[in-house]
């Protein structure tokens, strides 16, 4: 079973906030993205299931993506938002834990303007809500915000944790020590796993080229493992740099000689087990 860990849907008459979209660099994306146009693509490589992310800090959206996980099977699950800031999070919780594609919990952490916004008291309470009923977390930071994983693994040790786009190192800029001595002291911590995505929009989107990740997703195979490895393709975000069938071949080509078993576990296994996804 193959699956893309990481793709977002987004239409831009719902009510919901996409003043991002709408800004000069990201015109290219501008425009609606549904189960239909994502399925071709997953056709064409192969690819069995996905999961759905979301993109906005409102519960209806949560809503919406698990209405449309009912409507195509291929969604395996969705990691929906609730605000882990509130004394109400639980409750918020409470609605979608037991809906049979619900799979975890993601807050856009990287546009919070205060950097230490992971680390403040009330959202590690709501963490260890999180952590109580067993509900995955996906870290959506930027590279200096990685320092912080290593509090988050000693404060929630039994919170599945997964770092999205492996916290964005500057690949354009070709940057990597720092970032990956923190990403190799997050993978200390046995309860977090990464994602091996995004990595194509933190490059040049003009002229990069999969020999450019190479050492951000070697240094990350060899800190986790494959068994704590996972493909993403970050659709349709990954479309400012190229089309999906470029960016699932750039990372087998990162990649570089896996053996079967191994290959299996990044492209499906992982995910599997890390969102416990009923296949």
């Amino acid at each position: 079973m193959i699956i893309d860990s990481h793709q977002h849907f987004w239409q831009l008459n719902q009510p919901f906030n996409y003043r991002w979209l709408r800004q000069h660099q990201h015109q290219r994306i501008c425009r609606d993205y549904l189960p239909a146009d994502l399925k071709p693509h997953l056709d064409s490589v192969g690819i069995d299931r996905s999961v759905l992310v979301q993109t906005q800090h409102n519960l209806d959206e949560t809503r919406w993506a698990l209405h449309l996980a009912e409507e195509n099977e291929f969604i395996a699950g969705v990691v929906g938002w609730i605000d882990l800031r509130s004394e109400a999070c639980e409750d918020q919780l409470l609605e979608f834990k037991y809906h049979p594609k619900f799979v975890g919990i993601r807050h856009v952490v990287q546009d919070e303007p205060d950097e230490d916004f992971i680390v403040r008291a009330e959202f590690l309470r709501g963490l260890r809500v999180l952590e109580r009923h067993q509900v995955p977390f996906d870290i959506l930071t930027y590279a200096h915000h990685l320092k912080h994983a290593v509090t988050l693994g000693r404060v929630v040790p039994d919170l599945p944790m997964v770092i999205d786009h492996l916290s964005k190192p500057k690949i354009r800029d070709g940057l990597i020590n720092r970032w990956a001595r923190e990403l190799r002291a997050a993978a200390e911590f046995p309860n977090f796993v990464c994602k091996l995505s995004g990595l194509v929009t933190e490059s040049d989107w003009d002229c990069w080229k999969p020999v450019d990740l190479e050492p951000y997703v070697a240094t990350a195979l060899d800190a986790f493992g494959p068994e704590r490895c996972m493909f993403g393709s970050d659709w349709p975000v990954l479309e400012l740099a190229g089309t999906y069938e470029q960016i699932y071949q750039a990372l087998i080509e990162a990649l570089g000689p896996i053996s079967v078993s191994e290959r299996d576990q990044i492209f499906g296994n992982t995910a599997q087990q890390f969102y416990a996804i009923d296949i």
